[in-house]
């Protein structure tokens, strides 16, 4: 009977836990917000050279499309050719962070600041003629 009652105050002094719903997890990590582009690309590094389209661009990085096989975890220079600017944007360093049939995602890693510069003024041509 002790045994009993012992359980019995037990159960009275640590309620029973419950289930508590987790909200899923997001998958999107973008920092920035992309906006829709088709500018000529090219891209060098280890021995390896390709060419592409950039179809969405953010401050933070762009989506390329090209046939040359990347793996997740590249890096390599990249040059995005704007109509309107002399020379193309030069990323000094830019990783591959996903990869989806065809197309691939990268993180600019090192850019120099007048480059910077010119992307930032790229991004807000580009949403001026989204507001428009």
């Amino acid at each position: 009977m002790a045994f009993m009652r012992n359980q019995r105050d037990s159960s009275m002094r640590h309620p029973p836990s419950r289930m508590i719903k987790e909200e899923p997890l997001l998958l999107e990590q973008r920092q920035q917000p992309r906006f829709t582009s088709q500018f000529r690309s090219t891209f060098s590094g280890e021995q390896r050279e390709g060419q592409g389209r950039t179809l969405d661009l953010s401050t933070g990085g762009c989506k390329i499309e090209a046939d040359l096989p990347v793996t997740v975890g590249d890096a390599f220079e990249c040059r995005i050719y704007v109509p309107g600017l002399d020379w193309p944007l030069r990323i000094d360093e830019a990783q591959v962070r996903w990869i989806k049939a065809g197309t691939f995602g990268i993180q600019f890693t090192k850019i120099r600041p007048e480059e910077a510069e010119k992307l930032y003024q790229v991004i807000a041509n580009l949403n001026e003629e989204l507001d428009a």
